[in-house]
């Protein structure tokens, strides 16, 4: 299986990366051991959580993180799967939150849920205007130093705020965000493409796309407002029913009955294919739904159908 490297690191992966913001949610413990078992049971090693997932549950406390440490206890495999979380989301304190003292306290509890050492990739989730990014990138100097984590990245950056993070790691030796996590799919692009997209190619980083199937409504079942009663997540969906959302549709119908794929796995293989992409982010609540997007992880796309599905998603 093709594997690529993520940034400057030394991690290697499939290009699939789980994501695990429905366990505890939509998928209980059960459904999510069943899900990371067929993850590295088809060669799969990299699953992204986050310190804040699914804290929006009544009840739940970040419970991504604990399924995860269970699961990775019970099999006894840490040494063959990447795990990544995010710290800087509101956890009770008010506010987005990158500063050295919280991420000095985050990473403990990220490290106790996980049960686990250290942690592959620890992504800064969203930024924080309240704190230098220096503070920030000293505070991972040390968590890299104490080996508690291996590499560090950002999520929800723009070209402006990425580029001064670069910019200082490089003029005062701190550890360089070799990953960004930035929303983008077929429908949904302006957090990556243009600046962004070519900051992150020049400079050598790899993006994670997130909701890289566009909250579910690249898997094509959700055609009409009718449709939009079928999850959970149908309500956040509507937004796409519009004229570009529908050519997008009509032309992963085209694919699909071309390639004999499905719409979700076509969907992954067109951000696959775009330039800086390392791996798209996807969640599954069911080991048939992990299969899919595990094809579409290996499906790739001719010239035609690429540039088919670009023009299509075009505003």
């Amino acid at each position: 299986m093709e594997k690529r490297r993520l940034g400057g690191t030394d991690i290697e992966i499939a290009p699939l990366v789980l994501g695990t913001n429905v366990m505890g949610w939509t998928a209980d413990e059960a459904t999510s051991f069943a899900v990371l078992d067929a993850l590295v049971d088809q060669g799969f090693t990299a699953i992204d959580t986050a310190d804040v997932y699914s804290r929006w549950v009544p009840g739940n406390d970040s419970e991504s993180e604990k399924i995860i440490g269970r699961w990775v206890k019970a099999r006894g495999n840490r040494d063959k799967v990447h795990i990544f979380t995010k710290v800087g989301s509101d956890m009770g304190q008010g506010h987005k939150d990158l500063s050295a003292k919280w991420i000095a306290q985050a990473v403990e509890d990220s490290l106790s849920r996980l049960q686990t050492d250290y942690i592959d990739l620890y992504q800064s989730h969203w930024p924080d205007d309240r704190v230098q990014q220096e503070e920030t990138l000293g505070a991972y100097q040390k968590l890299i130093d104490a080996g508690k984590v291996r590499f560090v990245g950002a999520s929800n950056y723009d070209e402006k705020l990425l580029s001064e993070a670069l910019k200082l790691s490089d003029e005062k030796g701190l550890p360089r965000y070799q990953t960004l996590q930035n929303e983008f799919n077929l429908y949904d692009r302006d957090a990556y493409e243009g600046a962004v997209q070519d900051l992150v190619v020049r400079e050598g980083l790899s993006l994670i796309s997130y909701y890289s199937l566009a909250s579910g409504f690249l898997s094509g079942k959700y055609r009409s407002e009718a449709d939009l009663g079928k999850s959970q997540r149908g309500g956040g969906i509507k937004k796409y029913l519009d004229s570009k959302g529908q050519r997008i549709l009509a032309t992963l119908d085209q694919v699909a009955e071309k390639t004999g794929a499905k719409h979700a796995e076509i969907a992954l293989a067109w951000v696959a294919a775009q330039p800086g992409v390392a791996a798209p982010i996807a969640s599954a609540t069911s080991v048939e739904q992990l299969q899919s997007l595990t094809r579409g992880a290996q499906l790739k796309l001719d010239a035609e159908d690429l540039e088919a599905l670009t023009r299509a998603g075009q505003a």
